[in-house]
């Protein structure tokens, strides 16, 4: 039982999300998936481990001492797996794929540590989450990082990180905007058909709010880079001009009080970021080593 890894890492999982669902989407396997092996644990045990509630689960006295168990396996196989990236010792440059606002405004404060743990040199290739899947089909790249998940047959969907769309501008606006004030500002829109904006325009419509069709839009841009630096560069007058961008696109700027956010009085507009890889190198030690380190970290 204890050499069954996959089963360890599911309970593990379970037990950090404090969810069954959660883990399924942090896994990349369906939820049945990891009941059922959380079933084949505690048919081993002979007892109960985990108890479900409406806010999480919870570990019964058992299901603790195992933890205590596994987390010291997880650490015995974390300082192995070391061990045998030395042993494969290849010279690679493994490619990371991203959307444009994950490889312009997060992965640069991950990418020392990636080639510190796989020990190789690391790439990126930027483009739009359609055309990096594409590369990942083509083994173009090794890992995607996207932020919607465009389902094709052989790749396996992980959760990574929560990202949040805001409105900024380079004038202090009101913490939270409504219709009018929407009504009334400059704006630099995303692309058409671009998910960003599809995001934005869906949140609005679900609180029956306008959207950036009938918005004072004075231009469009393709990728959050353009749009942040237009914002940023607009003249302060008394109508502000404003766009919408992920919050990890604006959060240096933010801090320094160069940039300003607010968010759409009753509107959620939070969203998953995914990582992804083809299922044919589920096993591959270096995508192991990545994928863990990139499940690890927190923003």
């Amino acid at each position: 039982m204890l050499s069954d890894f996959s089963k360890l890492e599911t309970f593990l999982t379970v037990v950090k999300e404090r969810s069954f669902s959660k883990a399924s989407a942090k896994l990349g396997i369906s939820q049945p998936a990891v009941t059922q092996q959380i079933k084949f644990i505690e048919d081993y045990l002979d007892t109960k481990i985990v108890n479900r509630k409406k806010n999480g689960i919870r570990l019964t006295k058992e299901g603790e001492q195992f933890l205590a168990i596994v987390q010291k396996i997880e650490k015995a196989i974390a300082n192995a797996e070391k061990d045998l990236l030395k042993i494969i010792n290849k010279d690679i440059n493994f490619i990371l794929g991203a959307s444009y606002m994950i490889g312009n405004y997060m992965l640069p404060r991950f990418l020392n540590e990636i080639k510190t743990k796989i020990d190789n040199d690391v790439s990126v290739s930027v483009s739009v989450s359609r055309d990096i899947i594409d590369q990942l089909l083509d083994k173009k790249i090794d890992l995607a990082l996207i932020e919607s998940p465009i389902f094709e047959d052989g790749i396996i969907y992980r959760e990574w990180l929560e990202d949040e769309l805001v409105i900024f501008s380079n004038q202090k606006l009101p913490k939270r905007l409504k219709n009018d004030n929407m009504l009334s500002y400059k704006w630099v829109c995303r692309n058409r058909g671009s998910h960003t904006r599809l995001l934005f325009k869906e949140a609005l419509d679900a609180a029956g709010m306008s959207d950036c069709d009938t918005f004072n839009m004075v231009s469009e841009a393709t990728s959050p880079t353009t749009i942040v630096q237009t914002v940023l560069h607009s003249s302060k007058d008394d109508t502000p001009t404003c766009s919408i961008v992920s919050r990890h696109a604006i959060s240096d700027y933010v801090k320094a009080g160069i940039l300003h956010e607010a968010r759409i009085n009753g509107v959620n507009m939070k969203r998953k970021l995914y990582i992804a890889y083809l299922k044919d190198r589920k096993h591959d030690a270096f995508i192991d080593q990545v994928v863990n380190y990139l499940l690890s970290v927190k923003i």
